[in-house]
């Protein structure tokens, strides 16, 4: 099978590559030349444009910023395809960009499924990330073995759209928990306790979560955590921002209250007008210090 693979960023570029480690034909493209050099150094074929990509393809998996980029691309992308190509975007976008992509694709007879994924620059690296699919189950199953090639974990979440919605639910509980974990370590140091008796009890107790265990926002504790290298790298802030962005107008327009997600939404915003959108979003701890620092 040839899989076309559009979006070659932080993420998808070792997706991309995880799935020629697993033995795939995988011809990329993206803007960027810098992403385009990194890809094929990782084995990767690279066309000169999107349309020159997909020639051929029986998979094209799309990796890209926003609902708005998938449909520009699937209108430019998807007359140019075979009839039963199958379609997976791996973006986090609104869920009715979702639903009008794979409206786009069927309409040409294709199969279709939105599959976001958890896990940041770290478990795209290690194909260790987790795929929420939405879609038929005739589009789950066939994507599943080229999903299991990038993650350790693949679940369909329902038709069209779940997937989308799936990850962007996670992401709010991400973005709360990261700043609870982040004013919890602020507030421990000034009751006189370090980092790491700090993380000895909260990780082991009822306080345990990713942002603590995995994401800890204090260097010392987790070695592999961004915090250790000036949070360079792993989930940008102002990719945590776009998510809860997304979960908020979900919200409005379903009529949820979710006070918590809009404050982390507002708390994330500042950060990011004041940090910039490029560190990684436990950074967020750095505005809750006093002086800028972790």
């Amino acid at each position: 099978m040839s899989i076309a693979f559009l979006g070659l960023g932080n993420m998808g570029g070792p997706m991309a590559a995880n799935l020629v480690k697993a033995g795939q034909k995988v011809t990329g493209y993206d803007p960027v030349s810098e992403a385009r050099v990194t890809a094929a150094g990782h084995g990767v074929s690279v066309a000169d444009s999107a349309v020159t990509a997909i020639a051929g393809a029986d998979v094209v998996i799309t990796m890209l910023p926003s609902g708005q980029h998938v449909l520009e691309c699937y209108r430019e992308i998807v007359p140019a395809t075979e009839p039963g190509t199958l379609f997976l975007d791996c973006s986090t976008i609104e869920v009715a960009d979702a639903h009008a992509a794979a409206g786009l694709a069927a309409a040409r007879g294709h199969l279709a499924l939105d599959a976001p994924v958890s896990g940041g620059v770290v478990g795209a690296t290690a194909a260790t990330l987790t795929f929420m699919a939405g879609g038929p189950s005739e589009a789950f199953i066939a994507a599943e073995p080229y999903l299991k090639n990038m993650g350790k974990k693949v679940v369909h979440c329902g038709e069209t759209g779940a997937g989308q919605a799936a990850k962007i639910c996670n992401n709010m509980i991400l973005g709360v928990s990261m700043i609870a974990v982040s004013e919890a370590f602020v507030l421990g140091r000034r009751l006189g306790l370090t980092d790491q008796a700090l993380f000895d009890v909260a990780s082991t107790a009822s306080g345990q979560c990713w942002a603590l265990t995995t994401n800890c926002p204090v260097p010392g504790p987790v070695p592999g955590s961004p915090a250790n290298r000036e949070y360079a790298g792993g989930f940008a802030s102002g990719l945590m921002l776009k998510d809860l962005h997304l979960a908020q107008a979900a919200a409005r327009a379903e009529g949820v209250r979710t006070e918590l997600g809009k404050h982390a939404e507002e708390l994330y915003s500042e950060f990011v007008a004041q940090d910039g959108p490029g560190r990684d979003f436990s950074a967020i701890i750095t505005s809750l210090t006093g002086d800028g620092t972790a």
